[in-house]
């Protein structure tokens, strides 16, 4: 079992807490899946990523393409774990379930700290992640810089 985090994001905008935890990653030869709410969301983080300007180049792509298995970093809006994956990042509630998060080497589930409705969402799979014996831990950037104020042990 790998190591579940919730960040609960106040100051930076997801696309630059994002990018830098993909490029962290991809760094230590992680293949990732970044798991959005919808497709327009996955083809909204493809373009951010695309016009980052980050150095270097992050390379990725939108699942369904021919070269699925050969992304370091997969965009999809769908809720099954593609095979190869070691790393799944969940943005704007988009699902992560017990088994998924129990397969993976890291899991992270990114929610906006001023959006209510992402709050309760994300106290919800933390009680549904934690409650299926999961370890976790919650990050909060609400001091000016990430620390980890909370972490659960895994059951069992």
């Amino acid at each position: 079992m790998g190591v579940l985090r919730f960040y609960h994001l106040t100051r930076a905008p997801v696309e630059q807490t994002l990018a830098r935890l993909l490029r962290r990653a991809v760094d230590a030869g992680m293949r990732v899946q970044l798991r959005c709410p919808d497709a327009a969301r996955a083809d909204w983080f493809d373009q951010k990523l695309w016009l980052s300007g980050e150095d270097p180049f992050l390379p990725h792509g939108l699942a369904g393409g021919p070269h699925d298995a050969l992304q370091p970093v997969l965009l999809c809006d769908g809720d099954a774990l593609h095979d190869g994956i070691s790393c799944l990042m969940s943005v704007e509630g988009a699902p992560v379930q017990p088994e998924e998060a129990a397969q993976v080497d890291r899991a992270f589930i990114l929610f906006d700290g001023h959006d209510t409705a992402a709050l309760d969402h994300a106290r919800g799979q933390w009680k549904a992640l934690t409650g299926a014996g999961l370890g976790a831990e919650y990050w909060s950037e609400a001091s000016g810089r990430w620390a980890m104020e909370r972490s659960v042990d895994a059951a069992g």
